[in-house]
């Protein structure tokens, strides 16, 4: 950080770079905060330590911290369930545990998840952002769970069609998607500006200039805002749900800072991120927002490539990006008093349909349909279940897709002169293909001779080792020569080899 204070022209692209992403951090800040059920301010400290603690720490050079989209979800169901004061302990605790995953050297293991089960853990927190936000755009209470949602949607349209309030509410919310989309395909010269918060801007004038009834944030002061949480605190998170949310803020918040590390080194040819010392700068962070009672952090992706497209150079951009935060918060807090509700809710609403996949979907279907389905059923799940839930089910169902393909085997049967029978295995032997395995052999003619041949087996699991000894045993007929299994590895560490003199087998099977 200190090196660009050495060169003039990258510490003017840094300290340019910092406002940039201070003006894209404001209202998403804000709006994380707002649509995780927390005040506002909450967002906003969790963006200053995001920028001044963790900026200044080792890991990855030119990757933002703060609130993300990605976790408003886990915060939400976390403060409906616990409360607004359990929050702050359930960061702390998740910020120490980071700080061990860290130091235990864990931040490259996670970069082993399956990439479609963070597509999927994405596109499933991108729908229920959307889902709820929809509601937050016409100024109406949202259901709980995903099937609540998606069930008074209908209502919700009738609502808004009614007019009054809730159509004037959610007008603001479409006006601001549609600037939104529409602001990157204007003039260079224009944006300048954040489409972020041009387009809260915008609608946060309109709201005023005509004096529309539209819901605005709540403003309470950021030194009132601060609840550090108390001992009793974390006496109520001694529950099993508890723990959960505890490891779900853990692992998602520190698989989405890698995962942003990745893609951010890939933006840039600075310095690479040591992921180790980036997962306890995380940890530190959250530790610090944990204290405060604050949001939980990760690495944003959204900030982080405004950092790496405005030139950012070095790490003091990010730091100076959370002093502005600071400035702004301390200075200016009823400036966040005048932005409407819905307005949030449509900056929360765009942000969760680039979360959703929709253009990879088609390819990754034609070419990894294993994987689309992976990706697939872990969004559904976190929509009509919880976040840690689906992604439980996502890498479970990963697992299992990478063991059924790595036990490919293939079976083939050829007839020697004299009509013996050559059954040769080849692939990997588990349990998994055992029906397969058994089917076939099963069907061969038991009046035969055969020979199981396993010499192209690469596995051979104890399941599929016992299932076929047995059916050596019993499938010749009374007076057909014994099955012959050839080139039957140790059944185990310390077993002795497979005999190769016929004689010395048992009655009724014979090894080669």
């Amino acid at each position: 950080m200190f090196t660009a204070f050495k060169d003039p022209s990258v510490l003017r692209r840094d300290f340019l770079a910092s406002l940039v992403v201070f003006l894209v951090a404001v209202p998403l800040c804000v709006g994380v905060a707002v649509a995780s059920g927390v005040p506002a301010e909450l967002g906003l400290i969790t963006g200053i330590v995001g920028g001044l603690v963790v900026g200044a720490l080792p890991g990855s050079s030119l990757q933002v911290s703060g609130p993300a989209a990605g976790m408003t979800v886990l915060v939400f169901e976390a403060v409906s369930e616990f409360g607004l004061a359990a929050l702050g302990a359930i960061v702390l605790i998740s910020g120490l545990l980071q700080l061990a995953l860290g130091a235990l050297r864990f931040g490259r293991w996670f970069r082993a998840i399956s990439v479609a089960v963070v597509q999927g853990m994405l596109a499933g927190i991108g729908l229920v952002i959307v889902l709820g936000q929809l509601y937050a755009m016409a100024d109406t209470t949202q259901p709980s769970g995903g099937l609540g949602k998606l069930a008074g949607l209908p209502s919700l349209a009738v609502s808004v069609a009614s007019g009054g309030t809730a159509l004037t509410a959610f007008l603001l919310g479409a006006g601001t998607i549609a600037v939104l989309v529409l602001w990157p395909r204007l003039p260079a010269r224009v944006r300048v500006v954040p489409g972020p918060l041009a387009a809260v801007g915008l609608a946060t004038a309109v709201a005023a200039l005509f004096e529309l009834p539209a819901a605005k944030v709540e403003v309470q002061g950021l030194l009132e805002a601060v609840q550090p949480p108390g001992l009793g605190d974390f006496a109520d998170l001694a529950g099993m749900a508890a723990i959960g949310t505890v490891l779900a803020f853990t692992l998602i918040a520190s698989a989405e800072s890698l995962f942003s590390a990745a893609a951010v080194d890939r933006m840039h040819d600075g310095p690479r991120t040591d992921y180790d010392k980036e997962l306890m700068a995380q940890g530190v962070g959250n530790t610090i927002c944990g204290a405060l009672g604050a949001l939980p952090m990760t690495a944003v992706i959204v900030r982080s490539a405004a950092n790496v497209h405005a030139g950012a150079r070095t790490s003091l951009s990010r730091f100076l990006h959370g002093l502005w935060l600071l400035l702004f918060a301390a200075l200016l807090p009823a400036t966040i008093g005048a932005v409407p509700l819905a307005a949030l809710a449509g900056v929360l609403v765009h942000a969760g349909c680039k979360l959703v996949p929709v253009g990879d979907l088609g390819p990754l279907w034609r070419e990894h349909r294993g994987e689309a389905v992976v990706l697939g059923v872990t969004a559904l799940a976190i929509l009509f279940t919880n976040l840690f839930e689906g992604v439980l089910l996502g890498l479970l169902l990963a697992v299992c897709k990478t063991a059924w393909e790595t036990s490919h085997l293939h079976v083939e049967v050829r007839e020697l002169t004299g009509g013996r029978l050559v059954a040769a295995l080849t692939g990997n032997a588990t349990f998994l293909r055992l029906p397969k395995i058994l089917e076939r052999l099963e069907g061969l003619p038991q009046d035969r001779p055969i020979e199981l041949d396993l010499s192209g087996v690469r596995h051979l699991d104890h399941a599929c080792r016992v299932a076929l000894e047995n059916w050596a045993l019993r499938h010749n007929d009374a007076g057909t020569e014994p099955v012959r299994l050839l080139h039957l590895a140790p059944a185990g560490p310390g077993a002795p080899e497979a005999p190769t003199d016929p004689a010395a087998q048992p009655p009724a099977v014979s090894r080669a």
